[in-house]
């Protein structure tokens, strides 16, 4: 059981080391069109996934990145029934504020850095949202 907290909070703080190196990455992108006449900064967001969430949710976003061993398990976006039941709302809230904030594990990091660049939110919502198709 120790083992499982420990490699959590190493994945955890790897997590943290990368977010200044993020930053930098999402300051700029290619903006696509959304829904609505939105833009969308897609290549900030894919790098954001890369660096940031695919420790715990994985490349093909399963759930199954390196540190997944915590316990609850990171969410698997391809599951179409958690796709169906949640709005792109719940997504950027857990972004941004992490599972405490959506009444989930509070080993889901929250991103703040990310309050001041919604289309970098927006397009994290994009690539979480691609996984269920």
């Amino acid at each position: 059981m120790k083992i499982k907290y420990l490699l959590a909070i190493v994945a955890l703080t790897s997590v943290a080391a990368c977010s200044k190196s993020t930053e930098q990455a999402s300051g700029g992108g290619e903006d696509t069109a959304a829904a609505g006449g939105d833009k969308v900064d897609m290549k900030a967001a894919k790098a954001f996934f890369s660096e940031q969430c695919t420790v715990c949710h994985g490349e093909s976003g399963k759930g199954d990145g390196p540190g997944a061993t915590a316990d609850p398990k990171p969410r698997d976006f391809t599951d179409k029934a958690w796709q169906g039941s949640v709005d792109d709302d719940h997504i950027s809230k857990t972004i941004l504020g992490g599972g405490a904030a959506v009444g989930k594990s509070p080993i889901m990091t929250a991103f703040p850095q990310l309050n001041d660049k919604p289309k970098v939110v927006a397009g994290l919502v994009k690539v979480v949202r691609g996984f269920g198709k």
